[in-house]
């Protein structure tokens, strides 16, 4: 659990840079009510609290737009560890990802807040370093002022997957890739700004650079983001070269773009909701990397790594049960075997 904390740091300071000490507000709040909530519920059965608690906190308000409102982080959160964990008996007995229960109720409970308000990055050094937040500023970054919009737009943009699937324009993979989201485009004359999604999905780089200290330090399962990354490239390339949708994105586009980094890496990869065959952990990645390609085309919200997780997560049990009694059907036929032979 600290090792994964250790690697959520460098995503933290990341979000900071292009967004502002804001985001480590959002930290601070659900880290402080996540410990509390599991305190209090730890007291009642007189168990004791982990520092799993702390790694739910972390990804949860990582996986946050950094315009949440406090009050919001503070609902899911508790959310989060009581209805995802303390419900099922605490730590390591939960079915689904806490982070991905609180984050879901949030989705749907407040879709305006956290669907209606997207920033641009802060750029240059030292970038949101010497700033709460950009909607705390009086005037908007450079780019946006000599456009002639102010903060109230930055404010209210498109992220990359809204801005493909809703006005055609596809943002720069360089900037997907290293995470300087902000830029104007224009759609049926008029000016858009380009604005980031979630405060820990912005930088692919960054967590390239965390998955590899996870993966060296084998803290994290390879074949569960390796599956999940797989499903979600080759059902783009599927559905759009195969099937000719052309709402889901260029293989890359869909690779860099949203939560699917994150959650591939934080998420996908959380050892108690996720299955414990080999086998079964490569199609429970695989199911998931495809449907967030799915509810990135059809549904309401762009994104779905949250939905698609949590379906995985009740697919898991099964495909463990299935896989199980596979390999023991096979061994009784093959024992079988040997003995009619042998006879």
């Amino acid at each position: 659990m600290l090792r994964v904390l250790y690697s959520l740091m460098p995503v933290a300071m990341t979000a900071v840079y292009f967004f502002g000490w804001y985001v480590m507000g959002i930290i601070a709040v659900s880290m402080a009510f996540a410990f509390l909530t599991e305190w209090l519920m730890a007291s009642q059965r007189k168990g004791k609290i982990s520092y799993a608690c702390f790694v739910s906190a972390g990804i949860y308000a990582l996986s946050l737009p950094p315009t949440t409102p406090l009050w919001i982080v503070v609902i899911g959160v508790i959310i989060a560890v009581l209805f995802g964990k303390e419900m099922f008996g605490g730590f390591g007995k939960n079915v689904f990802n806490p982070a991905i229960v609180g984050r879901a109720f949030v989705f749907v409970c407040f879709p305006i807040e956290l669907t209606g308000k997207f920033i641009p990055v802060f750029t240059g050094f030292p970038g949101g370093f010497c700033h709460w937040s950009i909607t705390g500023l009086g005037q908007p970054p450079h780019y946006i002022a000599e456009a002639g919009l102010k903060i109230i737009d930055a404010v209210t943009s498109a992220t990359p997957m809204w801005a493909h699937r809703n006005y055609g324009y596809d943002s720069s993979l360089l900037s997907l890739f290293l995470g300087n989201i902000g830029t104007i485009f224009q759609f049926e004359g008029q000016k858009m700004i380009l604005g980031a999604g979630s405060m820990g999905e912005v930088s692919a780089l960054v967590i390239m650079f965390s998955c590899a200290y996870l993966f060296w330090t084998k803290t994290a399962n390879w074949r569960l983001t390796v599956s999940t990354l797989l499903g979600a490239l080759i059902s783009s390339i599927v559905f759009r070269y195969v099937f000719g949708i052309k709402t889901v994105p260029a293989p890359l586009f869909t690779m860099f773009s949203g939560a699917l980094f994150y959650a591939a890496v934080f998420m996908v990869t959380d050892p108690i909701s996720a299955p414990k065959v080999t086998l079964s952990q490569w199609i429970y990645g695989f199911f998931i990397g495809t449907m967030i390609v799915v509810f990135r085309c059809k549904g309401i919200f762009s994104g779905g790594a949250a939905f698609s997780i949590l379906l995985g997560n009740i697919l898991a049990p099964s495909l463990d049960l299935w896989i199980n009694r596979i390999k023991s059907h096979g061994k009784e036929t093959a024992s079988k075997s040997e003995g009619v032979a042998s006879s």
